[in-house]
């Protein structure tokens, strides 16, 4: 059995710094269970009054909880969430924000992906983060291009870049643990070009032999083609209407110690990256309001945020 205590007790304790008496609610399912436990575990080292609870895992990423759950997080003033889909963009998470609680959603987490993601360094973290923010917020537009054939613009206009460090010491902090990326949600309507991702999205795993190939026109994803995991996307989004075709985050991963692994959460932490996602915004700052948001990853690529250059070919240029 894996000893995922270490990684489990810098969640709980460096990262959300959770105190003695605070309700710390651990949401899990089958898939992630023994990163629930270990998390539910520290809590209870760390004197919380701690509870585990297990829901029947969702069918995509951005769909609601069950109606206990969602209540039960209003209730917490810590909540964690390791789940086989993601939490971070539901009504319910940003109800529990709104109420104060501070949230950490691990989706899809692996043991592996904690016990190498979780042991980067956090100050460093930190602060790239929240350099490459700052430059998304004051910039009008940004450019990402890479080998594979990307080329898309997006427009910023009034719109707040914001940093994932890990660091959840405040009220209504939230972000993913592991930790590491600078996002922001693009202006409705403005992203124009074409998007080739050749890293991960969605469930394609590592995208080796294929890649997936997206026409942007008018800030929408009007066309998706390429093989198998092209056609594993247009299935996902299928049910949800046009919104679901909104591009709808702009993101540079930030965490050294992450991998491509052909899971997402830890894929779009790969320093040296930038992933683009579809669907739901509204928990970015958007307007888009859809139950699914799903993320695709570009290797290598050179991204221009208004006059600055954060990477070229994959290489970070802030420090």
């Amino acid at each position: 059995m894996t000893d995922l205590s270490i990684p489990a007790g810098v969640a709980v304790n460096q990262c959300l710094a959770v105190l003695k008496d605070e309700v710390c609610l651990v949401i899990t399912d089958e898939p992630c269970r023994s990163i629930g436990k270990a998390l539910f575990d520290a809590a209870l080292q760390a004197g919380a009054e701690a509870m585990l609870l297990e829901m029947t895992p969702r069918q995509i990423d951005g769909e609601e909880p069950p109606a206990l759950v969602a209540a039960a997080m209003y209730a917490a003033d810590v909540i964690l969430c390791p789940t086989f889909r993601s939490l971070s963009h539901t009504a319910a998470r940003m109800a529990a924000s709104d109420r104060g609680a501070r949230i950490a959603t691990l989706p899809g987490i692996t043991e592996d992906t904690m016990l190498r993601a979780m042991s980067a360094d956090y100050r460093r973290i930190d602060v790239l983060s929240r350099r490459i923010a700052a430059l998304l917020t004051d910039a009008n537009e940004a450019h990402l291009t890479a080998a594979g054939g990307t080329d898309l613009r997006f427009g910023l206009q009034g719109r707040a870049g914001e940093a994932d460090t890990g660091i959840l010491r405040n009220g209504r902090d939230f972000g993913n643990l592991p930790a590491g990326e600078a996002y922001i949600a693009p202006l409705e309507g403005t992203a124009e070009g074409v998007l080739v991702v050749d890293g991960s999205m969605g469930d394609s795993g590592i995208l080796e032999d294929e890649v997936i190939e997206i026409e942007v026109r008018g800030g929408y994803a009007v066309n998706i083609g390429g093989g198998e995991a092209a056609q594993m996307l247009l299935a996902s989004i299928a049910p949800f209407g046009n919104d679901a075709r909104n591009i709808a985050e702009l993101g540079i991963g930030t965490n050294e110690r992450a991998r491509i692994v052909g899971n997402i959460l830890e894929d779009e932490k790969v320093l040296g990256t930038v992933h683009v996602a579809i669907g739901k915004n509204s928990a970015l700052g958007g307007v888009v309001d859809v139950p699914v948001h799903l993320d695709g990853i570009v290797l290598e690529p050179t991204l221009d945020v208004g006059g600055v250059r954060v990477l070229e070919k994959g290489r970070m240029l802030v420090e």
